[in-house]
């Protein structure tokens, strides 16, 4: 009995440290960001594979992208899902150009949010140079006559 309590107490020790581990900011920052992130990456692929590559398809002389494959065995097979069903090793090159056609909208778009992110914010302003003493070069005040440090005498700067 004594041990279910020391362990009881190990336990909310436990759980207490990962609440507290979870609801630092940054922890549910990240969290947000993959959740959103990985929505946005459905919202392009269903934007890729509905909606952009079709009509490039049709352009490029009717072709369906996504049932591009080159067959790696012996039996000929009229589709890619024909192919999967039967277990038969296939390159499927077409999804590999949906997932290219993916990664670089996704990529321009978070390079697009970033810059918008960065114009949005200020400019950092840099920290003025600290005035330093000529003689035992220990940071003064830039109003300072006489160095705190060394005791020697400054011109005071304006």
């Amino acid at each position: 009995m004594t041990k279910r309590i020391v362990w009881q107490k190990e336990e909310s020790f436990v759980v207490d440290e990962f609440k507290k581990f979870i609801m630092r900011g940054n922890v549910l920052d990240m969290a947000v960001g993959i959740i959103i992130g990985a929505a946005f990456g459905k919202i392009v692929s269903s934007f890729v594979s509905d909606v952009l590559m079709p009509p490039l398809g049709l352009i490029l002389g009717k072709v369906d992208f996504s049932n591009l494959f080159i067959n790696l065995s012996s039996t000929e097979f009229a589709t890619i899902a024909d192919a999967k069903a039967a277990g038969a090793p296939v390159i499927a090159y077409g999804l590999f150009l949906n997932a290219v056609v993916d990664f670089l909208i996704v990529a321009f778009a978070i390079f697009m949010l970033i810059k918008q992110v960065n114009r949005l914010m200020p400019a950092k302003e840099e920290a003025p140079t600290p005035r330093k003493c000529p003689y035992c070069k220990s940071e003064i005040d830039e109003e300072a006559t006489r160095c705190p440090h060394c005791t020697s005498e400054l011109t005071a700067t304006k």
